[in-house]
C-alpha cells in the first residue's frame, strides 16, 4: 500500500504518474514549417520554447512540502491549458503521423513496472489530469486538520482532486486515450470514477471531523458520517469491479472496505445517541447491533491496514458495545420494548456536504495566446458559420418546445384541470395569492387573537387615565398648600396663586382627558366591529384553510355507475400529458448537451476546399432530436383533444358548474374576511400607537409638574423665613429690599420648572408613585417627537437664589405663540373622531411623534376607528 498511496491520519493520497523526458520543440517546429511556412515556424519559436519548458517542469519529481506542491499544481494546470491549444493545431496521433518522432511515455501510478508509450495527445492530457488530481490529494494530506484553516484546506483540496478525476472521466479524455491505443489502467474511466469517489469520501470525512469537534448534535453527525460511508462504499464497489480488482494492492482494498464499515457503524452509533435522548430504546438497540455487525465483518477481511485506523475502529466498537449493554439493561428493566428486526428499519439519513469541484475555469485556455497565429482565418470563419447554424436549430426547436408547454398550461387552466380532479380526491388548494394572505393572517394571530389586542387597548387606556389623575392630584395638592399659607399669612404672602401659573398645564391636561374620552369611544367602535364581523372572519381560523373550501361530491344517484371509469380515463390522460412535458424538457437538454460536445474545429482545420459537405454531415446529427420534438408536439395536440372530450363528460356527471360557483363564493368570502381583518388590525395598531404616544406625553407633563412643585416649595420655604424675620423685627431696609426681590413670583417656564442644584427630595416627592404598567413603557423616543412648545421642551435653567438683577423678574412670563394648540392629537397622522372639531390643531414647533410603524399588513386607505 505504501507504494501506491501515502497515509496520514488514516487518509490516502495518490502518487503521480512518472514519465520519461520528451522533446516537444523539434517535432512541433518541423510540423509548422512543413504545414505552414518557415516564417510561421520562426514566429512560433517563443511559443514552442514555452511548451517545451512546461513539459520539462512536470517531468521533475515533486517535493512533499506545501509550497512545492502548490507550484507543482500550477505547473500542471499551465501545461494542461497549453495542451488544449496544441491539440487542435498539431495532429499528434499514431494513425496521422504528421508530427514526426513524438511519443509520450507514462508509467502506471499503481503498478510502476507497467507503462504506455503512444503518439497521442490524449494520453498526455489524461496523464496530466491524473497527476493534477494526485497533487491535489497530496496538498490535502499535507494540511494540518487539527486547525480550522487546515481542515478547510484539506476539504477543498480533496474536492478539487475529485474534480480532476471527474474531468478525466467526463470530458472523454480517458476514453480517447483508450481509443488511441493500449493504455494503463490508472487513466481508464473506471479508475477515474473510483478515485473521484475516494476523494469525495475523504472530503466528507473532513466535514465529519469538523462537526464532531464542534460538538454538533448526534443526529447531524450521523447524517454526515453516513454520507462518508456511502462515498467509501461506492469507491469499494468500483474497486471490486473486474477491471480494477486485480490491479490494486490488497491493503488498498482493505483500507477502503474498513473505512466504509467504520463510517456506517459510526452513523449507527451517533443515530443511536439521538434515539436514546428520545427514549426510543428498541430501535437504539437494533441500530447498535447492525453497526457492530458491520464492523465485525469488515475487521475479518482487513489485512495490512494502518494501526491508527484499527485503533479508531476498536474504540468505536468499544463505545457501541458499552451503549448497547446499557440500552439492553434499560429495556429489560424499564421500557420492555420489542427490538425490531434489522430488515424492518429504514435507511439511515445522509447529508452530502461536498461535491467535485469543477476545473472548467482553471483549465480554460481561451485567454492563452500560445500558437494563436497558427489557426487560419478561413477555419475560424467556417467554425463561426457552423456555430450559427447550430444555434439557429437550437433556438427554433426551443421556441417550439416553449410554445407547446404554454399551450398545454393555458388549455388545462381553461378546463380547470387538474384542480377539479384534485378536489374530487380531497386535495384542494387555494390560489397562491389568497393562500399567502391567509397564512399572513394566521401568523399574526388570526381573528381569535384580536381579543388579546383589544385587551391591550383597554390596559393602555387605563394606564393613561391613571397617569392623568396622578398629575392632576399633584397640581391640586400644591394649590391647596398655597391656599393654606395665603390664609395663614394674609397680605404678607405675596407670591402669585398656583392657578395663574398652571393654567397652560391644566388646559393641556383637559385636552388630554378629552382625547382619552374620544379614544374610548373609538375603542368601543372597534370592539363592536370585531364582534359584528367575527362570524365573517372566523373562517380564517380554520387550519388548514383548505378545509373551508367546498369539494366535488359524487352524484347521489348513478344510472350506469361509470363515474370511476370516467375519472380513471381522465387521470390516465393527464399522466400521459405530464410524460410528454417531461420528454420535452429532456429533448431540450439533449440539444444543448449535443451542442456542448460538438467540436468540429479539428475537422475544419484538416479539411480542404468547401465545407458545405462537412456542414451537412455534422448538422444531420441534430435531425433525430428535431424529429422527436415534432412527434411530441403532434402527440400532445391529439392528447389535449382527447382530454377535452373526457373533461366534458366528467363535468356533466359531477356537476362541475355548481362546484365552481360554490368555490368562487368561498374564495370571495375568504378575501372579504382578510380585508376586514386587515382593516380592524390596522385600527387596533393605530390605537396602540396612540396610547403609547399619549402615555409618553402625560409622563412628561407629570415630570414638569413635579419640577414646578419642587421650585414652589423652595420659594415657600424662603418666603416663610422672610415673613418670620419681619414679624420678629429683624428686617433691615436692605435685606427687606432683597427679600422682596427674592419673593417675586416665578412664572411657569423652564427656569421655574428646573430643580435647584441643592433641592431636597422631600419637597419634590409626588403624592403617589408612578403606577404605569410594565408593558406600557415605550421605547425611548427621539427628541423631535416631543409634542410641546419650547417653553416646556428647552433644557431647564437653574433658578438663581442670590441677589437677582433689578429687572430680572419684571419681564412678563413666557407665553406660547398665538393660536398654538398644546393638545396631544389622538393618533399621529390621523384626523378623525379623536380631534376636537372646535379646536383645530395647529402645527407646533416640534413634529408629532412618528408612531407610524405598520402592522402585519401594508397600510390601507381609510381612517382609524371608522365605524365597522
Amino acid at each position: 500500500m505504501a507504494s501506491v498511496a501515502a497515509a496520514s491520519n488514516v487518509m490516502l493520497a495518490i502518487h503521480e504518474k512518472k514519465t520519461t523526458p520528451t522533446d516537444l520543440y523539434r517535432p512541433l517546429r518541423l510540423y509548422i514549417a512543413s504545414a505552414y511556412s518557415e516564417r510561421e515556424a520562426a514566429a512560433a519559436d517563443d511559443d514552442l520554447c514555452a511548451v517545451r519548458d512546461l513539459r520539462a517542469a512536470i517531468e521533475q519529481p515533486s517535493l512533499p512540502d506545501a509550497s512545492s506542491l502548490e507550484q507543482r499544481r500550477d505547473a500542471l494546470l499551465a501545461y494542461a491549458r497549453a495542451l488544449a491549444l496544441v491539440e487542435p493545431r498539431f495532429p499528434i496521433s499514431s494513425d496521422r503521423a504528421h508530427v514526426h518522432s513524438l511519443t509520450f511515455t507514462w508509467h502506471d501510478a499503481f503498478k510502476g513496472n507497467k507503462k504506455c508509450g503512444l503518439a497521442s495527445v490524449h494520453l498526455e492530457k489524461a496523464a496530466v489530469l491524473f497527476n493534477l488530481g494526485a497533487v491535489y490529494s497530496q496538498i490535502a494530506l499535507a494540511a494540518d486538520r487539527s486547525t480550522d484553516v487546515g481542515i478547510r484546506t484539506a476539504c477543498g483540496a480533496f474536492q478539487s482532486a475529485a474534480g480532476a478525476f471527474a474531468w478525466l472521466r467526463e470530458s472523454g479524455v480517458a476514453a480517447k486515450a483508450i481509443v488511441a491505443g493500449a493504455t494503463t489502467v490508472d487513466v481508464t474511466p473506471e479508475c477515474a470514477g473510483m478515485l473521484e469517489k475516494l476523494m469525495l469520501a475523504q472530503a466528507q470525512e473532513c466535514f465529519f471531523e469538523k462537526v464532531v469537534a464542534g460538538g454538533k448534535p448526534p443526529a447531524l453527525c450521523s447524517k454526515v458520517a453516513r454520507q462518508v460511508g456511502i462515498f467509501y462504499e461506492e469507491a469499494y464497489a468500483a474497486l471490486s469491479a473486474p477491471s480494477l480488482s486485480q490491479h490494486f494492492d490488497k491493503t488498498w482494498v482493505s483500507h477502503i472496505q474498513l473505512k466504509a464499515a467504520q463510517f456506517y457503524a459510526d452513523a449507527c452509533y451517533r443515530y443511536s445517541l439521538d434515539l436514546h435522548e428520545k427514549e426510543e430504546i428498541a430501535e437504539e438497540i437494533a441500530r447498535l447491533k447492525i453497526g457492530m455487525g458491520a464492523l465485525a465483518d469488515a475487521k475479518k477481511a482487513a489485512r495490512g491496514v494502518a494501526a491508527q485506523l484499527l485503533d479508531s475502529v476498536n474504540k468505536l466498537e468499544s463505545n457501541m458495545k458499552t451503549n448497547l449493554e446499557r440500552a439492553m439493561k434499560e429495556n429489560d428493566r424499564v421500557y420492555l420494548m420489542r427490538v425490531p428486526a434489522a430488515g424492518s428499519l429504514g435507511a439511515l439519513p445522509a447529508a452530502p456536504l461536498v461535491k467535485s469541484t469543477s476545473l472548467a475555469e482553471a483549465l480554460d485556455a481561451s485567454k492563452e495566446r500560445l500558437f494563436s497565429s497558427l489557426v487560419p482565418d478561413g477555419s475560424m470563419k467556417a467554425l463561426s458559420k457552423y456555430t450559427e447554424m447550430v444555434d439557429d436549430i437550437i433556438r427554433t426547436q426551443a421556441e417550439k418546445l416553449q410554445q407547446s408547454s404554454e399551450i398545454t398550461r393555458v388549455r388545462l387552466k381553461e378546463m380547470d384541470l387538474p384542480d377539479s380532479i384534485l378536489s374530487l380526491e380531497g386535495n384542494i388548494a387555494l390560489p397562491f395569492d389568497l393562500k399567502e394572505d391567509v397564512e399572513a393572517v394566521q401568523i399574526s394571530g388570526g381573528p381569535a387573537g384580536l381579543e388579546a389586542e383589544l385587551q391591550q387597548l383597554r390596559d393602555l387606556r387605563r394606564v393613561n387615565q391613571e397617569l392623568l389623575v396622578q398629575t392632576e392630584e399633584l397640581l391640586q395638592k400644591e394649590a391647596n398648600e398655597d391656599a393654606q399659607f395665603r390664609t395663614q399669612f394674609g397680605s404678607r404672602w405675596t407670591r402669585p396663586q398656583s392657578s395663574t401659573l398652571t393654567k397652560n398645564i391644566q388646559d393641556r391636561l383637559n385636552l388630554f382627558a378629552a382625547n382619552l374620552k374620544k379614544a374610548s369611544d373609538s375603542d368601543s367602535l372597534i370592539e363592536r366591529g370585531v364582534k359584528e364581523n367575527y362570524p365573517l372572519m372566523s373562517i380564517l381560523d380554520k387550519r388548514p384553510i383548505e378545509s373551508a373550501l367546498p369539494s366535488i361530491s359524487r352524484p347521489i344517484m348513478s344510472l350506469d355507475g361509470n363515474e370511476d371509469a370516467i375519472v380513471g380515463s381522465l387521470k390516465q390522460s393527464l399522466r400521459q400529458l405530464e410524460s410528454l412535458g417531461a420528454q420535452r424538457a429532456g429533448l431540450e437538454d439533449m440539444l444543448k448537451e449535443m451542442k456542448r460536445k460538438d467540436d468540429i474545429l479539428p475537422k475544419l482545420m484538416a479539411g480542404a476546399g468547401s465545407h458545405d459537405d462537412l456542414y451537412k454531415k455534422e448538422i444531420a446529427k441534430y435531425d433525430p432530436i428535431c424529429a422527436e420534438i415534432a412527434d411530441n408536439i403532434v402527440a400532445q395536440e391529439q392528447l389535449l383533444l382527447q382530454i377535452q372530450a373526457q373533461n366534458e363528460q366528467f363535468a356533466a356527471v359531477f356537476n362541475l358548474e355548481d362546484y365552481k360557483a360554490a368555490r368562487e363564493r368561498c374564495y370571495k368570502q375568504i378575501a372579504a374576511a382578510v380585508a376586514k381583518y386587515r382593516e380592524i388590525k390596522k385600527n387596533i395598531n393605530e390605537g396602540l400607537n396612540f396610547y403609547v404616544t399619549l402615555q409618553e406625553a402625560i409622563g412628561r407633563i407629570k415630570q414638569q409638574c413635579s419640577d414646578f412643585i419642587m421650585t414652589r416649595n423652595i420659594q415657600c420655604r424662603e418666603m416663610i423665613e422672610d415673613v418670620q424675620r419681619k414679624i420678629a423685627g429683624f428686617s433691615f431696609s436692605s435685606s427687606s429690599h432683597t427679600s422682596m426681590q427674592r419673593n417675586v413670583s416665578v412664572p411657569l417656564d423652564q427656569s421655574s420648572l428646573s430643580p435647584p442644584p441643592h433641592a431636597q427630595p422631600s419637597y419634590a416627592a409626588p403624592p403617589r408613585g408612578d403606577s404605569r404598567s410594565g408593558y406600557s413603557q415605550p421605547e425611548p423616543r427621539p427628541a423631535y417627537s416631543q409634542p410641546y412648545p419650547p417653553s416646556y421642551g428647552a433644557p431647564p435653567q437653574q433658578p438663581q437664589y442670590g441677589a437677582p438683577h433689578p429687572g430680572q423678574y419684571q419681564q412678563p412670563p413666557h407665553q406660547p405663540p398665538s393660536g398654538h394648540d398644546y393638545g396631544q392629537p389622538a393618533y399621529p397622522g390621523w384626523r378623525g373622531p379623536y380631534y376636537n372639531a372646535h379646536q383645530p390643531q395647529q402645527p407646533g414647533p416640534y413634529p408629532q411623534p412618528p408612531y407610524n410603524a405598520p402592522g402585519s399588513y401594508p397600510p390601507h386607505q381609510g381612517n382609524y376607528y371608522r365605524p365597522q
